[in-house]
């Protein structure tokens, strides 16, 4: 009989879940893809590349302003790659579908694991978002409307900058925090992280995974936050997605809502961010006016 090693999964059964390689046998032709597209974003975008946010050697970020009259609603992107892998030279694409829809892309780099723990990624994440705060008028931005988005990793990053105090962040002018964001196949609850395969690299700690774990950190206190997640991907894909909803709940200043996307996996959920004319575009550029409007 085997044993389990997290829920009801056995340790076969948990790596299965987290294995998206595995799941998605085609992945590479589509992180090609989003590499070919980011050096296009690059080249046609007229981008400020390897902006600092920070001190440190990985505090960099690239800023495709927004085409169109200013002030522009600003998303920032943080790329995925389980923490350990990619840069956000794989994931400029999203500019090609975000900036002729008059929205500014700012899309930054992080330290990845093991050389660094995940205390300093989240670290970077928020202070990558505290830049963009106090910056976004210097390249169009509209400070008042700075969206944050992740996938997978960078979900997880995204949502642990969900959750800051920003009225105690020292670097943001007083007032100012993100108005919402996206997580795309986020991985908001690590502890299976912990038990899987991914930790012979991660090495996560019991204490590091609780303390980095959004589901077990303060709801932000105001937002338009969206879950997003493929339907292929998985049950413990979705109930990532569920938990993290359950735990925060919504109330008057806070949404906090699930999308499941019945016939996306893992790679194909955010591919359409590359198209202006996608109805992945339509939708944010949606979510971000009905914020602006209340």
């Amino acid at each position: 009989m085997t044993r389990s090693v997290y829920r009801h999964y056995d340790q076969s059964a948990l790596d299965a879940q987290y294995n998206n390689r595995q799941k998605v046998p085609g992945f590479q032709g589509q992180i090609d893809r989003w590499a070919t597209e980011g050096e296009l974003a690059r080249r046609t975008l007229a981008p400020r590349l390897d902006v600092r946010y920070g001190d440190g050697p990985a505090d960099l970020l690239n800023v495709f302003p927004g085409a169109g009259p200013n002030p522009s609603p600003v998303l920032v992107f943080i790329h995925g790659g389980y923490w350990m892998a990619l840069s956000k030279a794989s994931t400029d694409y999203v500019a090609l579908g975000l900036v002729p829809k008059g929205v500014a892309v700012v899309n930054i780099d992080y330290s990845l694991m093991p050389r660094v723990r995940m205390d300093e990624l989240v670290r970077q994440a928020r202070a990558a978002v505290a830049w963009t705060l106090a910056n976004a008028a210097s390249f169009g931005g509209d400070p008042q409307q700075v969206w944050v988005a992740g996938h997978s990793a960078g979900g997880h990053l995204s949502m642990a900058v969900a959750a800051t105090d920003w009225a105690t962040h020292l670097s943001v002018p007083r007032g100012l925090a993100p108005a919402g964001g996206f997580s795309f196949s986020g991985l908001h609850d690590l502890e299976p992280i912990r038990h899987c395969y991914l930790n012979d690299t991660l090495a996560l700690s019991e204490a590091e995974a609780r303390l980095n774990s959004p589901i077990l950190m303060s709801a932000p206190a105001q937002g338009d936050w969206t879950l997003r997640v493929g339907g292929l991907e998985g049950p413990e894909y979705l109930r990532q997605a569920s938990d993290l909803a359950a735990a925060w709940g919504s109330n008057g200043k806070r949404r906090i809502s699930v999308e499941v996307v019945s016939d996306a996996d893992h790679f194909s959920i955010v591919a359409p961010l590359s198209d202006p004319t996608s109805a992945l575009v339509g939708e944010l550029l949606e979510s971000m006016r009905k914020v602006k409007s209340r």
